[in-house]
């Protein structure tokens, strides 16, 4: 037979034991401060761990309190839109296009210039893109998204080369904004590329640089990406104020 006091010693020995395993498993996280170390490369964050911790997206490292991408404001994180209320305001826009007849007056020249420069020193610090275009070859634009407007925040911050056409802007706009693309389909709604000044269409095969020399926009300016048929040449603007 098994002794007494031996079953008693064994029975407090395991009753240490799972406390101690307890409050192990409660105490906080304790950042690892050796010298190899993976720092994170959140702004004014000097904390590092023992081992990487690496986003998925922007594939950068950063320590357990900054890994998830809303904590370390990921480069990589979009805004998602929700399609069905996309599609019900797009209908409702291009409904609202056949009853207009006196789309708003363009304004001048000089005032979209000056506007444009004001926001592009704002843009350069938001705008995302292909991150392989030269500094020096980047245009940066502000792009209302289908069904969208400028007072309701749906707008993006992008930028592009001067050596793209339209057409291809509007390729890298759908992907950012994670919009579906029937452009090369037999679709008869397609998304094309409106001045906010004017509203008038952007030719798809003109280039960024073309226009930018024509001043149809500008450096900095607003353009307006909307699902719409081929007969539409021009939009009212006001819509997407």
């Amino acid at each position: 037979m098994i002794n007494r006091k031996f079953l008693i010693f064994f029975a407090v020995h395991m009753y240490k034991l799972s406390k101690s395993v307890l409050f192990a498993s409660d105490s906080p996280h304790v950042e690892y401060t050796g010298t190899k170390g993976y720092s994170c490369s959140f702004t004014e964050c000097s904390a590092r761990e023992l081992m990487p911790v690496v986003c998925d997206k922007c594939l950068k490292n950063f320590c357990l309190r900054h890994r998830h991408q809303n904590d370390h404001k990921c480069e990589k994180l979009e805004e998602k839109i929700t399609p069905t209320k996309t599609a019900e305001h797009v209908q409702q826009i291009l409904a609202s296009k056949k009853l207009d007849v006196n789309p708003k007056r363009p304004r001048g020249k000089k005032s979209s210039k000056t506007a444009a420069k004001v926001a592009l020193m704002k843009m350069k610090l938001h705008a995302v893109g292909d991150t392989k275009i030269p500094n020096f070859d980047r245009v940066y634009l502000q792009v209302v998204l289908p069904g969208g407007a400028v007072s309701k925040g749906t707008t993006k911050p992008l930028f592009f080369s001067k050596t793209w056409s339209v057409g291809r802007v509007i390729d890298a706009v759908a992907d950012r904004a994670g919009i579906s693309n029937t452009n090369n389909t037999g679709s008869s709604q397609k998304l094309r590329l409106f001045s906010m000044d004017s509203g008038c269409l952007l030719p798809i095969d003109q280039t960024v640089d073309a226009l930018l020399q024509n001043e149809t926009f500008f450096n900095g300016g607003t353009v307006i990406l909307e699902r719409v048929t081929d007969e539409v040449n021009v939009i009212n603007t006001e819509l997407y104020q």
